[in-house]
């Protein structure tokens, strides 16, 4: 295929609209079934490089769930508890045990639920009949990967009445070493960004406390490359091989830590007993269960928990979640990583991480303010790595 016409581009007003290899070869993807658009061929096509990358760096089958071109989550295959399941609402799905793929994408679907509302899929390796049984039942405009199970194939077809995007990828495909775009009718060239991320990375160790263990690196790495694809200022928290706070695109970078860290906060305050026992009736769907879980852990509960509220949801009324005690809970949680795509100002951007449980943090360094980050990452005992790698992105 040497072009595809898309039916529009970013808006509808803007017409005629095409995706083509400028030289001439084929597209390097086979489009098995719908008609994708402009932007889910930018959520496709990065979404696609950062599982690629992540499985090159951590040597696990990698997923992620993009919406608007910028991750919500990415993630590799690590095993779930069950209460983990539970949060990402993957406790029912038989296989998930047996599925790396599966595993990885039930961890970046599972952890900002509400924003992968209708997202982009991307996955590292071969589409598996159970990673598609996640797939089937959630909101999604969909998916890119370098092969599909004929079982896979037939689940997802089935999705949005026969037109679900389904995007086979040529995973020995490699792009030119140089890009072009352009901008009111001016056109940029530069050099892909093919800086490689491992865990080379983290040798330079600037805090008093250098012990960094195997699963911190992977969690570093993982964050790292989850913030190649987003929109600058970018800030990412990542556990157990799962990236579950991203705040991108903001102007202050205090701004991106708060947002990312109340992301993770509420990750995490998702696997809370309160929660997971939250007495939800049976016919009440997953995007209500997550629009009510929000809302029980915001800042106006009463919305579903006062009377008259309540009932539609639950077969009892649930007990307050307060502020007080979300507080006691997560100061109990540590050990999380955290990276940044350029250096930290200001130490208050550690002092917010700390509220999320941030262990370990990997930031470029080469701002003149390094010195009170590094004093207030020894002040937490916090393993902080300067990287010396900048990522600025657009």
């Amino acid at each position: 295929m040497k072009d595809f016409e898309l039916k529009y581009g970013c808006n509808p007003n803007q017409k005629p609209a095409s995706i083509y290899m400028e030289d001439g070869r084929d597209l390097p993807i086979e489009i098995i079934n719908g008609r994708p658009g402009y932007i889910n061929f930018l959520d496709a096509f990065n979404s696609w490089q950062l599982v690629k990358e992540m499985e090159e760096a951590t040597g696990l089958p990698a997923a992620t769930s993009f919406k608007h071109v910028s991750p919500t989550s990415a993630a590799v295959a690590v095993p779930m508890d069950e209460v983990l399941k539970k949060a990402c609402f993957v406790d029912d799905i038989q296989g998930i045990d047996d599925s790396p793929l599966a595993l990885a994408y039930g961890r970046a679907r599972g952890t900002d639920r509400m924003s992968s509302f209708g997202d982009w899929v991307a996955l590292s390796d071969t589409c598996d009949e159970v990673t598609a049984s996640i797939l089937k039942r959630e909101v999604s405009d969909g998916i890119i990967a370098p092969d599909y199970t004929p079982q896979a194939l037939e689940i997802l077809k089935s999705k949005k009445k026969g037109t679900y995007n389904i995007v086979k990828i040529d995973k020995s495909y490699v792009p030119d070493a140089t890009e072009k775009k352009q901008v009111f009718g001016i056109t940029f060239q530069q050099g892909r960004n093919d800086f490689k991320i491992d865990e080379s990375l983290l040798q330079n160790i600037v805090t008093k406390n250098k012990n960094l263990p195997a699963a911190a690196k992977r969690d570093l790495m993982v964050s790292l490359i989850t913030l190649k694809y987003t929109q600058s200022n970018s800030v990412a928290y990542a556990v157990q091989g799962q990236a579950i706070g991203v705040g991108a695109g903001q102007q202050s970078r205090i701004h991106c830590t708060r947002l990312a860290g109340s992301k993770a906060d509420f990750w995490n305050l998702r696997q809370s007993q309160k929660v997971i026992e939250l007495p939800f009736k049976e016919e009440v769907g997953r995007p209500d269960r997550d629009n009510a879980i929000d809302i029980y852990l915001g800042d106006n509960p009463g919305e579903i928990l006062n009377d008259g509220n309540w009932e539609r949801l639950f077969k009892e009324k649930p007990k307050a979640f307060t502020k007080e005690e979300q507080r006691e809970y997560l100061d109990k949680i540590s050990g999380i990583s955290l990276g940044s795509d350029a250096f930290f100002p200001f130490g208050d951007n550690i002092e917010r991480a700390k509220l999320s449980g941030v262990s370990y943090v990997a930031e470029p360094g080469g701002s003149v303010r390094d010195d009170n980050v590094i004093e207030v990452c020894d002040k937490y005992n916090m393993v902080t790595c300067f990287t010396g790698m900048r990522l600025f992105h657009h």
